[in-house]
């Protein structure tokens, strides 16, 4: 029943069907549309069909659709009437809407039972494939039997300039038709070819730039034309949709860049007019960023500001021409010549574009008609100034060498200020996460339920983390600017590589991954170097084989082999099983900000920091880093650093002492906590107060030596960062008092490396953020316990 209501409802409007016989060769169609638009876009095609029964489809009385830029879509029926004179004539007909640009356009056709259907989708938002027939417009087969009435349906939709230039051909007619458009389009494109083939060889000969811009303006300019004439889709990029819409505005960004620069330098409009040379350097600037935007934004939005910038353009340059020919320019005059061929032709094309023009073979193909011509004539200009630019050229190179000497110094100041920048983020990004991580530390002495343990280590883990990164471009930025050095000390093999397995183990764990560590046997254990650093390195490398690590495990296996006297070349590898990479170059895979996989959905986190931080370091400690991999198979990085063994000494003879005698009890001890920040004086107070012990506080390391000159503490603890007293400075003027010669100093430090006080060495650096276990034991080493745990040298 309701097909039966639609056919009878359609009855009068198929009973003014268009009507063409089998001599009809091509009939074009723009006055027998009737036109719906779809203002939300979201009609059916039996939304259409009802609409189309109550008669708001409307009339169209123009050759072509031409609706300019809509968001609407817009439903096109044709009714057409096929009455033969001889029913026996076999015909081919072919449905041609020859505006390439479109982006959506759906072909609806009744099937045997009388109902729409959905027959073929295509548009330049779809691969090339899939069009019905290969072509650059859109070409649609139709069929009719004798005395056929027939209503096709066509959606259009697109972000670009909606056209629908729409033909009935017959198949004979129309391949009869294309050898003279194909000549039209072969005679614009070889000359434009040929002009940019002979300026190419001029500029080789006599290397003035203003050939050079000229030649990207052809190109761009010819590759524009090719886009929008749906070439360029057909033979050069027919599986890549959205280059298809981006590179219209792309391109034509492209030819507005280059041919200002090329008006500038030919027109000489730095010599002439100042406002004028401005002007030409703003549209400079606009079409970049149309360029820009082209391939970051949307199609909608880049498209239009590339419009505006073509009308904008070919004014600015006509008028510029003008004006330079006015003051006396004598080769301004083949240049205006040259422009009004295509100034013509791009305002006609412009003009079609925005819907004021009927889109016809003369309105379609007019800019590239103009451009052709008017590369042909500029081509004549550029010859004609040949001899007289070669004489500017030396002054012209001159003064681009001190254009580029400026910005480059441009260059070095903002990467200065961007290193500046990041450091001081950094540290300040370090005083709270110090809080939140001590905070943190103090909440694992509360007794907690399971609920709340729970969330503590994953805060904890995530505190953690996040210094880790704050770190890591702390680090970067001091490398970069030359600010980190080499700070070599007696340190313990096994007990770097046990602390790495300790903190790598639990979160290979946590991913179910093995973990192994192999320490070849006999290797020496007491060696002197720069073990923060190194330890820094192997922790980046051991991060990146955990995190790209799905299955399977990793291990870290160190070696060494005799280098010299006293010397040995350690040999850390990290080995995993995870993703592996393809053979990348050095120059790719340490450079800052470097990922396998840089999109914002990626599966693995980062900065892209951490490889160039350990190469840097690895270069720093005079080592080499070197790595394999293979995809889906693992990766091994290894590091060869050289060190200094330590020199062997004497086992200290155990000191035995008597706990009631000699070890003291926290609550019987004062420690002086001077610390400029409020949050670290807290979070410390916290911890200190947890262990038991006395706190007397200070404000600033002026005020602790206040302190220190009227009473009597145990210990100090120094985490002053303020110049110019901080924490070493404070230290060695503690050392100057009386009574304070061997009292314990402990010195607060984000980076353990610092120069030490020379008035006398400090009892212990303290990393930060400071761990409470390391608290706790550094305190009962050095204050509750002193001399055992210097006899031990713990």
């Amino acid at each position: 029943m309701r097909y039966l209501l639609m056919l009878l409802l359609c009855l009068p409007a198929l009973a003014s069907a268009l009507e063409f016989d089998e001599f009809t060769q091509s009939l074009p169609l723009g006055h027998a549309l009737q036109v719906f638009e779809d203002t939300h876009g979201t009609a059916t095609i039996d939304d259409v069909l009802a609409e189309a029964a109550a008669g708001h489809f409307k009339p169209h009385d123009k050759a072509t659709l031409n609706a300019g830029y809509s968001r609407s879509a817009f439903w096109l029926k044709i009714d057409l009437h096929y009455r033969p004179g001889n029913p026996d004539a076999q015909r081919t007909w072919l449905l041609e809407l020859a505006y390439p640009p479109l982006d959506h356009l759906d072909l609806y056709l009744p099937d045997s039972a009388g109902a729409y259907r959905l027959v073929r989708q295509t548009g330049d938002a779809l691969p090339f494939a899939s069009r019905e027939i290969r072509q650059n417009n859109y070409l649609f087969s139709l069929d009719f039997k004798p005395e056929q009435r027939q209503a096709v349906y066509l959606r259009l939709q697109s972000q670009g300039s909606i056209q629908a230039p729409l033909t009935l051909w017959s198949s004979t007619a129309y391949l009869e038709q294309q050898p003279v458009r194909l000549y039209v389009l072969g005679t614009i494109y070889g000359v434009l070819l040929g002009m940019l083939v002979y300026n190419l060889f001029i500029y080789l000969s006599v290397r003035d730039t203003s050939y050079l811009y000229y030649i990207v303006y052809i190109a761009s300019f010819g590759l524009y034309q090719l886009s929008v004439n749906g070439a360029a889709v057909e033979y050069f990029w027919p599986d890549n949709p959205w280059w298809a819409n981006a590179a219209t505005p792309f391109f034509i960004g492209c030819a507005g860049l280059f041919g200002s620069q090329f008006a500038r330098s030919f027109l000489q409009t730095a010599q002439h007019s100042r406002w004028l040379d401005r002007l030409l350097l703003a549209l400079i600037a606009y079409s970049a960023v149309v360029v820009g935007l082209s391939l970051m934004t949307s199609y909608a939005l880049a498209l239009r500001l590339a419009t505006a910038l073509a009308l904008v353009f070919t004014v600015v340059i006509f008028a510029a021409g003008l004006f330079v020919w006015w003051r006396g320019l004598r080769v301004a005059r083949y240049f205006i010549i040259a422009w009004s061929a295509f100034l013509l032709g791009g305002v006609v094309n412009t003009m079609m574009v925005l819907g004021y023009l009927p889109n016809v073979f003369l309105t379609m193909y007019a800019s590239q008609i103009g451009s052709a011509i008017e590369v042909a004539l500029l081509s004549l200009a550029l010859a004609d100034r040949i001899n007289a630019m070669r004489e500017q050229q030396a002054q012209t190179l001159f003064d681009a060498g001190q254009k580029l000497e400026v910005l480059n110094q441009q260059l070095a100041h903002g990467n200065k200020l961007k290193d500046e920048f990041l450091a001081t983020l950094t540290h300040e990004l370090r005083t709270p996460m110090n809080g939140v991580i001590g905070s943190l530390e103090l909440m694992e002495t509360v007794e907690m339920n399971e609920e709340l343990t729970q969330y503590q280590q994953t805060a904890a883990g995530s505190a953690r983390d996040m210094m880790r990164m704050v770190n890591g471009i702390l680090t970067l930025t001091e490398l970069q600017a030359g600010k980190l050095k080499a700070y070599p000390a007696p340190f313990s093999l096994r007990a770097m590589v046990d602390a790495l397995q300790v903190q790598f183990g639990a979160n290979a764990a946590v991913k179910s991954l093995d973990f192994k560590v192999d320490v070849a046997p006999g290797l020496t254990d007491r060696l002197i170097g720069d073990s923060g650093k190194l330890a820094q390195c192997l922790e980046c490398l051991l991060d990146n084989a955990v995190k790209f690590t799905r299955t399977g495990g990793l291990a870290l296996r160190v070696s060494g082999r005799p280098s010299g006297l006293d010397r040995l070349v350690l040999s850390f590898a990290v080995i995993d099983t995870g993703i592996g990479f393809t053979d990348l170059g050095e120059a790719s895979l340490y450079q800052r900000f470097f990922q396998l996989d840089g999109s914002m959905t990626r599966e693995y986190g980062g900065l892209g920091v951490g490889l160039a931080i350990c190469r840097q370091l690895v270069e720093l400690l005079g080592g080499r880093l070197t790595h394999t991999s293979e995809p889906g198979r693992g990766s091994r990085f290894q590091l060869d650093v050289e060190v200094e063994m330590a020199v062997p000494v004497e086992a200290p003879t155990p000191f035995s002492f008597s706990p009631r005698e000699s070890a003291r009890l926290p609550q019987d001890c004062t420690v002086l906590l001077a610390d400029d920040n409020s949050i670290d004086l807290l979070v410390m107070r916290g911890m200190l107060l947890k262990l038991g012990y006395r706190v007397r506080t200070a404000d600033s390391g002026r005020a602790a030596l206040d302190v220190l000159q009227g009473e009597s503490v145990d210990a100090v603890l120094l985490d002053c960062q303020s110049p110019p007293l901080d924490g070493v400075s404070v230290c060695c003027q503690i050392r100057t008092l009386a009574g304070c010669e061997d009292l314990p100093v402990f010195v607060v430090s984000p980076n353990p490396n610092h120069e030490r006080c020379t008035s006398g060495a400090l009892t212990d650096y303290l990393s930060k953020p400071v761990k409470f276990e390391v608290l706790r034991t550094i305190l009962q080493r050095r204050v509750l316990c002193q001399k055992q745990g210097e006899s031990a040298d713990i």
